[in-house]
């Protein structure tokens, strides 16, 4: 299909014109996602006048594109026989998406003026839990018997390909669904026509489970280089396919989820940042932040412990925000470490790999130690030779002081940033929640109290 630029704009016009000949040319002619792009801009009455005058086809194509939002206000104007095969020529997981975000009353009105088949389709794909590989799944895939010849599903796979949304894998079934294998495209032009597809189907098969996490199965996709995975129930037959465009849209997504809740963000993560509203943003941020600042309430609390050791000694609190911020610091940069290792499957939950991880980040820490306890002792040294120091105390032995404390910090704050994330997946948590702002809060707490502790007990204060 030949690019062409279009904007909602040139679409408004050529509406308002009435050059309908021309705009459903222009449409044709533009791939389906940069229309819908356009005609997000457009209020949901000229969206549907504007599908109206295109092929039910292309016209479900670019409603797929549209984002949920639009397409419940665009649901709102349209008809129930319209919308009904509107939603009928929609892919199957769209489909799926869109019934889900309807009210349970339209959707009993809606279901009936479907056709038989994409309404049990619907229904039976409406039955997975979210977040699972059978709630994003598709139906549209080509299944083969093992008894045919390669050149009756190369047959099979022409008068099918119209409708299904990939064929580039034609999946292997017995007469009870059950997987047995899976033949690319490739394999079938390249094979000789009299052959059985059991004599060249791969029995070697990367599925998943239709209960298994989503985020799991679209790693199978990128991990394996698949165009798409078959999903099977618990009898091992097959049920749908997750396809590589589904499984980038679940890792972004994934991705988008665990950056705002490693910054503390909660709520729903599916809109975009601008159509989501103040009131919103505020819900999903305040939350946490106003627990973080209770909680934060602990570092002023040890502070005003340690009240007297700060009047002897004035130059510490100089140095307070540099032993806060390294910790915090090296506590969410450890943290973020070990989620993607996690997230990756590099790590398992089992407790010897888990001591060697922090075996491994320990050492890792005490490198980081010396290298940033030695800085901060000649930071102090030579940022504070001109300073007043009471009788009884030299600089040196307190920059001494100061870059053990922060050594010991360093430390601390790298096995609690690797240790949080784990023993939160250990317990079927999530791991990013633990290493938000919730993380350098703790780190902060302990960072003050290993200051002052470290202080009073070597300078004698």
């Amino acid at each position: 299909m030949e690019t062409v630029t279009i904007n909602a704009e040139d679409i408004k016009k050529l509406l308002k014109n009435k050059e309908y000949t021309k705009l459903k040319n222009y449409l044709q002619n533009t791939h389906p996602y940069d229309i819908a792009e356009a005609l997000s801009e457009l209020n949901e009455k000229n969206i549907w006048e504007i599908l109206k005058l295109i092929e039910l086809p292309l016209a479900a194509e670019i409603f797929s594109y549209l984002d949920l939002d639009i397409q419940l206000k665009v649901v709102e104007i349209t008809s129930r026989n319209e919308l009904a095969q509107l939603i009928s020529e929609m892919p199957n997981d769209d489909r799926v998406d869109l019934l889900k975000k309807m009210p349970e009353d339209y959707q009993k009105y809606l279901l009936p003026a479907i056709a038989q088949a994409e309404r049990e389709d619907i229904i039976r794909l409406s039955s997975y839990e979210e977040g699972t590989a059978g709630a994003v799944m598709t139906s549209e895939y080509v299944t083969l018997q093992p008894h045919i010849t390669v050149a009756q599903a190369i047959e099979k796979l022409r008068l099918e390909a119209p409708d299904k949304e990939t064929i580039y894998y034609a999946y292997v079934v017995d007469k009870q669904r059950k997987l047995l294998g899976f033949v690319s495209l490739k394999d079938l032009i390249l094979a000789d026509p009299k052959l059985q597809i059991s004599q060249i189907m791969q029995k070697d098969i990367i599925y998943a489970k239709v209960n298994d996490d989503q985020e799991e199965a679209a790693r199978k996709i990128q991990k394996y280089n698949l165009i798409a995975l078959p999903v099977i129930n618990e009898n091992d037959a097959l049920v749908g396919i997750i396809t590589y465009d589904d499984a980038m849209d679940i890792i972004t997504q994934e991705q988008t989820e665990d950056m705002e809740k490693l910054m503390a963000i909660g709520g729903s993560h599916e809109a975009s940042y601008i159509k989501t509203p103040v009131w919103i943003h505020f819900k999903n941020r305040a939350g946490w932040i106003i627990g973080l600042a209770a909680l934060g309430l602990f570092s002023g609390m040890i502070i005003q412990s340690f009240e007297d050791t700060m009047k002897k000694l004035m130059i510490l609190a100089l140095y307070m925000p540099m032993i806060a911020d390294t910790g915090g610091n090296i506590g969410s940069q450890s943290a973020t470490v070990i989620i993607r290792a996690l997230a990756l499957g590099e790590i398992k939950l089992k407790l010897k790999e888990m001591a060697t991880v922090l075996l491994k980040e320990f050492k890792i820490s005490l490198l980081l130690a010396i290298v940033l306890g030695i800085l901060s002792w000649a930071k102090v040294v030579f940022i504070s030779k001109d300073a007043t120091i009471p009788a009884g105390y030299t600089l040196l032995n307190i920059s001494i002081v100061i870059a053990l404390a922060l050594s010991l910090q360093v430390i601390t704050s790298t096995l609690i940033g690797t240790f949080l994330p784990l023993i939160a997946a250990k317990f079927k948590l999530d791991p990013a929640v633990v290493a938000s702002p919730a993380l350098t809060t703790i780190v902060d707490i302990t960072g003050l109290f290993i200051y002052f502790t470290t202080a009073k007990l070597l300078l004698h204060i």
